[in-house]
């Protein structure tokens, strides 16, 4: 599979994400420029994590005018599979690929430590592989990872099968204590109604390699191929 990674003014996680993809995963990975207007033959798109044109205005809310995201609107919409990782899932909320918003943490700050996560449907690509009810040790860096919608929203989320990660213990109890940011129902990923465009707050690329201790995050990317493999 060819996968394109963007790089945005201010991302800083778009090296880190070809890294996993290439010598990790072992996948094809073109380069792409926010000012691109060509996908360039890539068959799945991620936008990564950062701090895309600082954050002014919201997080995402400026990116999601870069040239290269009308060709990545018009991909998923043709049913291109798309991911977005932190500042990533903010844009696609802000270019309404995702529904809801990402509001700042419930304490004003920002937050960078290891969560855990509850795998709530194996219903996706990028879950495909996990098993329904597995908790994964994933790090988050934000300071806008409160995930918000109004209540009728949620509700179609959650009815549609849509979340597909929350915020846990690391038994995999779903409560307050375990939710760092505040978000709704301790939502930490999603996807649309078509399931080809997947969200998520915490950063799987950074939980893929042996040498950093932790490799829950490759999981992801391995339901990812899977398609490929089968």
């Amino acid at each position: 599979m060819k996968f394109g990674v963007i790089t945005f003014p201010g991302s800083n996680c778009d090296q880190d994400m070809i890294y996993v993809l290439e010598t990790i995963m072992g996948q094809e990975v073109e380069k792409l420029w926010h000012k691109d207007h060509d996908l360039k033959g890539c068959e799945f798109i991620v936008l990564p994590g950062g701090f895309s044109y600082g954050d002014y205005l919201r997080s995402g809310a400026i990116a999601q005018f870069s040239p290269i995201m009308k060709e990545v609107i018009e991909f998923a919409k043709n049913g291109g599979y798309v991911f977005g990782v932190c500042n990533g899932f903010q844009i696609l909320c802000e270019a309404g690929l995702l529904p809801g918003t990402l509001q700042h943490n419930n304490n004003r700050q920002f937050i960078c430590k290891n969560v855990y996560l509850k795998t709530e449907s194996s219903n996706s690509l990028i879950t495909r592989s996990i098993t329904e009810g597995s908790v994964l040790k994933i790090p988050i860096a934000h300071g806008e990872g409160n995930y918000f919608d109004k209540p009728e929203a949620i509700q179609k989320l959650e009815d549609n099968d849509q979340v597909l990660f929350r915020y846990s213990t690391q038994d995999g109890e779903v409560n307050d204590a375990a939710n760092p940011n505040g978000a709704v129902n301790n939502i930490a990923g999603i996807c649309n109604e078509q399931r080809n465009v997947f969200g998520m707050m915490p950063h799987p690329e950074r939980a893929s390699d042996a040498d950093l201790g932790n490799e829950d995050g490759r999981a992801i990317f391995e339901s990812i191929l899977s398609e490929v493999i089968a």
